[in-house]
């Protein structure tokens, strides 16, 4: 069932969003060469500590999944394509690092992701980072109230298609609210004019994953939580939580605060 928020509501998941994008931002500010993954994971800890938030991921146990989500991020490096564990793993140059976060307060979450490099960064990555964000930004625009899913779908996979790069299936965004993961699906490749119907009060996670090698094969790492690509090829993350309102899509988590 999908729920269709209040624009009280709305502003409650913006609230939301807000502490999840203080916490993406910190932890992109402390990543260096040397620095862990679980020193990543404590920076987040404590931005949600300081706005008396809970995150959504600690302890979070889908079917798929052997154990307990152990952290408040998820920290993918490389080939690492979603859902990476943070480790004692020490940053290295050139790293290409993408950092998922949520943040529940006042029953409501947000989520959203962030791709970066570390070092100096390898072109191919930026180029990589950069389209992710493109592809983003038309999931975004297209989550309008008359359109469907299947548009958003189609506009991220458009920009990641047209650039040549791969697109792990059975992996994509998803409705949000009271809880992280609610309904509907919000694929990143589909048909326009296809899906669940957009309309104002609607909260979508949206969230390109993008393989640089232009392959779709991916693998779950011994763990079973990681996404690994087959072929080594390096992945970037990014996502938003964005509510379908009729003054058009506005952005929950942004990372600058609205005017």
């Amino acid at each position: 069932m999908v729920e269709l928020k209040t624009d009280t509501s709305l502003d409650a998941m913006y609230a939301a969003g807000q502490v999840v994008g203080r916490a993406l931002t910190a932890v992109r500010d402390a990543a260096g060469i040397g620095v862990s993954l679980l020193e990543l994971d404590e920076v987040a800890r404590e931005v949600l500590r300081e706005a008396g938030a809970g995150s959504p991921f600690l302890g979070y146990r889908p079917s798929f999944a052997p154990t307990p989500f152990p952290a408040v991020i998820c920290a993918s490096v490389n080939d690492a394509i979603v859902h990476g564990i943070p480790s004692g793993y020490r940053l290295r140059d050139g790293d290409l690092v993408s950092i998922d976060c949520g943040a529940e307060l006042d029953g409501w979450a947000g989520d959203s992701a962030i791709s970066f490099t570390v070092g100096e960064p390898r072109p191919a990555d930026l180029r990589l980072i950069e389209t992710a964000e493109r592809a983003l930004a038309a999931g975004i625009a297209a989550a309008v109230p008359g359109n469907r899913t299947g548009d958003i779908a189609h506009a991220v996979g458009r920009v990641c298609r047209e650039a040549g790069y791969g697109i792990p299936q059975g992996f994509g965004g998803h409705g949000i609210g009271r809880r992280m993961h609610e309904d509907p699906e919000v694929p990143n490749e589909g048909r326009p004019g296809r899906g669940f119907p957009l309309r104002h009060g609607m909260a979508l996670a949206i969230e390109p994953m993008l393989i640089s090698s232009g392959r779709d094969g991916y693998h779950e790492a011994p763990d079973g939580w990681t996404l690994r690509t087959n072929d080594g090829s390096r992945a970037a993350h990014v996502e938003h939580t964005v509510a379908v309102t009729e003054a058009g899509p506005r952005i929950l988590t942004a990372r600058n605060p609205e005017n």
